[in-house]
């Protein structure tokens, strides 16, 4: 196994959370400021970081201005009933889509040994300006009925050509590791800070999810800043390199 965790703030285990948000940057850089934002605004603690060989190797200033490997980090926000709801997000992912699979499977298994029940992906899909939509996709028929009756906006019919990278197969294997997963997804004219889209995708799945979570009412200019820093400079190639191959967005 080439993942590594180490725990952080005398953590060891995932606090009996049953639900993780996964996000990377990518379209308009959706998921990841609307978790940025959200780790931000509900005083969200560090339990670990998640290393792994496949991580292109860039080693940056961390929050305390120590020098830290590549990494996802793993964060947990307290809600009600003195539960938690978890956070996995990085600046990056491997290159290779061999590497991307085993990273996948990986996390995956890490989470599964947890008990974690349910892993959605925040993400991004470039649409028309005048398209203003929040929708889920799930990866399994039952998982599906479950959103439903939550009242969540499941679509059957997008994304019409798929998605590919590390968050893709992430929100696509879950079933293989009983896990329920989906893509939570908002449209986006493909902006690097489209943070009006980010508030409506954490505004939904706060409702669908009934989290109770404190949403930002506004934009966090500096963690936008700071993702445009720590995003590797050859990241907007790789896009552009697989969404010539490929009829699929990048996640």
């Amino acid at each position: 196994m080439s993942l590594l965790v180490e725990w952080r703030n005398g953590h060891e285990n995932l606090l009996d959370a049953e639900i993780c948000l996964f996000s990377l940057p990518g379209v308009g850089n959706i998921g990841k400021v609307a978790i940025d934002a959200l780790n931000t605004a509900n005083d969200a603690i560090e339990i670990a970081r998640i290393h792994h060989t496949a991580l292109p190797p860039l080693a940056i200033l961390d929050q305390d201005g120590l020098l830290s490997p590549p990494h996802l980090s793993l964060m947990a926000i307290p809600i009600n009933g003195g539960k938690h709801i978890l956070t996995l997000t990085g600046t990056s992912q491997p290159l290779e889509p061999n590497n991307q699979g085993v990273m996948a499977r990986e996390i995956l298994s890490l989470l599964q040994n947890h008990n974690i029940s349910e892993l959605v992906v925040l993400a991004g899909m470039i649409d028309d300006a005048a398209r203003k939509e929040i929708f889920i996709v799930p990866s399994s028929s039952a998982y599906r009925v479950n959103l439903e009756s939550r009242g969540a906006n499941v679509r059957r019919d997008e994304p019409s050509s798929g998605a590919i990278g590390l968050a893709a197969l992430l929100s696509s294997l879950g079933p293989v590791y009983h896990i329920n997963s989906a893509c939570a997804i908002a449209t986006t004219v493909g902006a690097s800070e489209d943070i009006i889209a980010a508030q409506r995708l954490l505004t939904s799945i706060d409702e669908w999810f009934g989290l109770n979570l404190v949403i930002p009412k506004d934009a966090d200019k500096k963690l936008v800043e700071r993702l445009k820093q720590i995003s590797p400079q050859q990241h907007g190639d790789l896009v552009s390199e697989l969404t010539q191959t490929h009829d699929a967005f990048y996640m």
